[in-house]
């Protein structure tokens, strides 16, 4: 049996990484930040545009939130190429079970770890 070899760097799919915020006014979990944007691809591009777009939640963190908003930030992994698609996912997603949710995009990287580094924890 012959092994398959991988893919070099060069013939790869380039990914990008969106660093982001929600606030909300319910606690949210990992799987309902999955769920806001994966509902929100399908609204604005439908199925055939949320395939291409190779979404991928990386990691979440929770953030500290007074007691009437809970704030959560994480990491968005997308295909390059539809990078511009992607980001005009997060403003539109508004209403998350008929509570109020904002999204920011803090910024974009190609790495993980300087995604990290810059946006969701800038200060260690």
């Amino acid at each position: 049996m012959m092994k398959l070899k991988i893919l070099p760097p060069t013939l790869r799919v380039k990914k990008r990484y969106i660093a982001f915020e929600v606030i909300s006014q319910l606690p949210l979990t990992r799987d309902d930040v999955i769920a806001m944007i994966w509902d929100g691809s399908q609204d604005l591009y439908g199925a055939c545009g949320t395939g291409r777009f190779d979404l991928w939640i990386v990691k979440v963190w929770k953030c500290d939130s007074n007691n009437h908003e809970s704030s959560m930030r994480g990491i968005l992994r997308c295909n390059r190429d539809e990078l511009n698609p992607v980001r005009a996912i997060l403003p539109t997603i508004t209403k998350f079970r008929g509570r109020r949710v904002v999204f920011h995009t803090l910024g974009i990287s190609g790495t993980i770890k300087s995604a990290i580094k810059k946006f969701i924890k800038p200060e260690e």
